[in-house]
């Protein structure tokens, strides 16, 4: 107790808690809300109620990317077991190529896809491998064989230009180009139906769904092959106009360099072909194809794949075409050759093919030459005659042929070969031809006169000259000279249709030609080959030719031919003193007769034939001189009437320039003729040549007359 009396207040003893037997306390208070909680906004509690099926998409999201990451990989495992080696895959193309030499070896033509060889990117020029890469893939080195950058800038491009984000540019990597090419592992297959332009278009299709599949495609390729290798399938592969298949045959196709040799200007040359061969061949347009390399250069430059000076240098000196290239010459010729060669080793080679031709390109250049020059200078502007052109040694070998006004390019309407055609006068001297052979001389008399032959079902032949007048008796020489038709046909008649047509037949005329009198005169069909051929026979003595251009033919890398050829000759058809005696009256045609304007400067002498046919839809002029002979035909396609031309007329006038330009500075070779001032009196006729020439109104020649006709030409022809 305190002193005053009261009672001290103690505290009770307080025990301390067990933790283990406390017991929590409850508050009263609602727990405070978090300090994130606090700060989220009106977006949160808009999209709390739709937490669940965000959680529900997210879920469905990643696990559609692993399965989607999963197709993928087994995608481009498939892929990949399914890619061939490199060597396999370095030359896809589904043919082989043929290379054209003249006969001076000198290569003039390429038909086919040109291979110039397996190259890697250490065997080519390292400015080739830069201007590829700068200007089809510039990260092409760190990606692994797709570009999402490249991919969203090209659809970023595509829409910026009106068009749907997968139209029009693809942003492809070299890679996925390259998958391009292989067509994703699928080989032509001739037997779809397909043509192998249609399937690599196809190919190239730039749909939704070939892109997907270029995907894994290119992830296999990237797993296969070292990006040096990628790159290289690239450079053989890749298509750059012209037939060259790979950069190796472009190189050679338009520069006439290895691959290796390459300097700036040609390799951007080069690679600004790839977005669009054709267009960008230099062969089409060299101006192009120049301002499109100087784009590649300004890559190259602002990437550091050029230096300040080798892009001034590049840009300064542009790259341009080799001679072969650039002259672009003998496509016709070429065509033609391809034809006469077996399919296999030819259009249809699946190997690749070289091919020595007759082919001499001065005479070519000279040919194309003067027929543009005749055009230019003496035919209207706007005409759309047409002409044809063919020389040849007079062993047959073509040295140039023209197959019409446009001489650019292969696979033209060759009129040379394809036009059969009415030959009119230049026929005739197969008439004089088989005359000579049965004994009649070039100065042996015929009847120029009215003359009326009545043909079994067609009425009376009643044949007139050009002049409507007629000569009395000529000689055979004047009669062949003047192109007298009566005189001739009268001659056929005596002669024997059966065998002029055996005669012609003989000397190369293959068509069919027809059974009445107007035989004489030409009415029957061939083309101009053919007719240059058999004149070609009239010049060597009488011996027939069969026209050619290829003289050998021999796999690339082998060095014994399969094919060898060094001649047309045949048999002979007449004696050589009958073609000696025509080419004397061929001679006077041209020095008198109706090919005056064939003439050629320096005294040159030279022969041949006119020929027109009916309403002048043909015109015709054949000669020779002692080196060449030379064919020309002049028409329309379309059959056309000629206006106010004759095979004496604007034909001679393009022979005679074709003519004087192959023989400037050559020297004179004289023709193989007689001499008639030195040829002895004529003997007396045999009995055929003194058959009495028909009477106006006279019928045909009965069967016996034929039959003996027939025997005596067989046993004069033995002579």
């Amino acid at each position: 107790m305190a002193k005053n009396g009261k009672a001290r207040l103690v505290a009770d003893k307080r025990r301390t808690p067990d933790p283990a037997r406390a017991k929590p306390r409850k508050s009263r208070r609602k727990p405070a809300k978090p300090q994130a909680a606090r700060r989220r906004g009106l977006v949160y509690w808009l999209l709390w109620p739709l937490r669940k099926v965000l959680r529900l998409a997210w879920a469905l999201s990643w696990r559609g990317a692993a399965i989607a990451v999963l197709i993928l990989a087994a995608a481009t495992a498939y892929n990949y077991t399914r890619i061939p080696d490199m060597a396999t895959l370095a030359d896809g193309r589904a043919r082989g190529s043929v290379t054209l030499q003249d006969r001076e070896s000198q290569t003039f033509a390429w038909r086919g896809d040109n291979f110039g060889g397996l190259v890697t990117t250490e065997g080519v020029s390292p400015h080739l491998v830069n201007a590829v890469v700068a200007s089809e893939d510039k990260r092409f080195y760190s990606h692994f064989g797709v570009s999402p950058r490249g991919i969203a800038g090209a659809m970023r491009t595509n829409v910026q230009a009106g068009r749907s984000p997968f139209s029009g540019s693809g942003g492809s990597t070299i890679t996925q180009q390259v998958a391009k090419l292989l067509c994703l592992g699928t080989d032509w297959d001739p037997s779809t139906g397909m043509s192998e332009a249609e399937f690599e278009a196809d190919c190239r299709a730039g749909t939704v769904w070939r892109k997907v599949k270029e995907i894994p495609y290119a992830f296999a390729l990237e797993l296969k092959f070292t990006k040096d290798e990628i790159l290289a399938i690239y450079l053989n592969r890749a298509y750059l106009g012209a037939g060259a298949r790979g950069f190796a045959a472009a190189s050679q196709r338009y520069f006439g360099d290895a691959a290796s040799d390459l300097n700036p200007a040609e390799a951007a040359m080069l690679a600004g072909l790839l977005p669009a061969p054709s267009y960008y061949a230099p062969t089409s347009n060299l101006a192009r194809a120049q301002e499109r390399a100087q784009t590649v250069l300004r890559l190259m430059h602002e990437q550091g794949l050029l230096t300040t000076a080798q892009f001034t240098q590049a840009m300064e000196n542009p790259a341009t075409l080799s001679p072969a290239a650039r002259e672009d010459t003998g496509g016709y010729f070429a065509d033609w050759v391809m034809s006469s060669g077996p399919d296999f080793l030819t259009a249809d080679t699946t190997e690749d093919v070289l091919i020595r031709t007759t082919l001499d390109q001065d005479i070519q250049h000279a040919a194309e030459a003067a027929l543009a020059h005749v055009f230019e200078t003496q035919v209207r502007d706007g005409s759309e005659a047409q002409a044809a052109i063919v020389v040849m040694s007079a062993d047959g070998a073509v040295r140039a042929m023209v197959g019409g006004r446009n001489t650019r390019g292969g696979g033209l309407f060759n009129r040379a070969i394809q036009a059969v055609r009415q030959t009119g006068s230049s026929f005739k001297p197969f008439v004089y031809a088989a005359a000579l052979d049965l004994g009649w001389r070039h100065d042996s008399p015929v009847l120029d006169s009215e003359l009326a032959i009545k043909v079994p079902g067609s009425g009376t032949y009643s044949p007139a000259n050009y002049t409507n007048q007629f000569y009395g008796e000529v000689t055979l020489t004047d009669a062949l000279a003047r192109s007298l038709n009566a005189a001739t046909v009268r001659l056929s008649e005596q002669v024997g249709r059966d065998i002029v047509r055996n005669v012609a037949n003989q000397f190369g005329i293959q068509s069919d030609m027809a059974e009445g009198p107007a035989l004489a005169l030409g009415v029957s069909e061939s083309t101009l080959l053919e007719m240059t051929g058999a004149y070609a026979g009239i010049l060597n003595g009488g011996t027939s030719v069969t026209p050619y251009g290829l003289t050998q033919l021999t796999l690339r890398g082998e060095r014994t031919p399969l094919l060898d050829h060094d001649s047309g000759l045949g048999e002979r058809v007449i004696q050589e003193n009958a073609a000696r005696q025509l080419v004397y009256m061929m001679s006077q045609v041209v020095e008198r007769g109706t090919g005056t304007r064939a003439q050629l400067p320096d005294g040159r002498p030279a022969a041949g034939k006119t020929g027109t046919t009916q309403a002048a839809r043909d015109a015709w002029f054949i000669g020779f001189t002692g080196d060449y002979v030379a064919g020309v035909w002049m028409g329309y396609d379309d059959n056309t009437p000629l206006s106010g031309v004759t095979g004496g007329g604007l034909p001679a006038e393009i022979w005679r320039e074709t003519m004087a330009r192959i023989h400037d500075g050559m020297p004179i070779t004289p023709l193989p003729m007689i001499d008639p001032a030195t040829v002895a009196r004529p003997e007396p006729q045999p009995q055929v040549a003194r058959t009495p020439a028909p009477a106006p109104q006279q019928e045909e020649p009965g069967l016996a007359d034929r039959i003996l006709m027939d025997v005596l030409g067989g046993i004069f022809r033995q002579n």
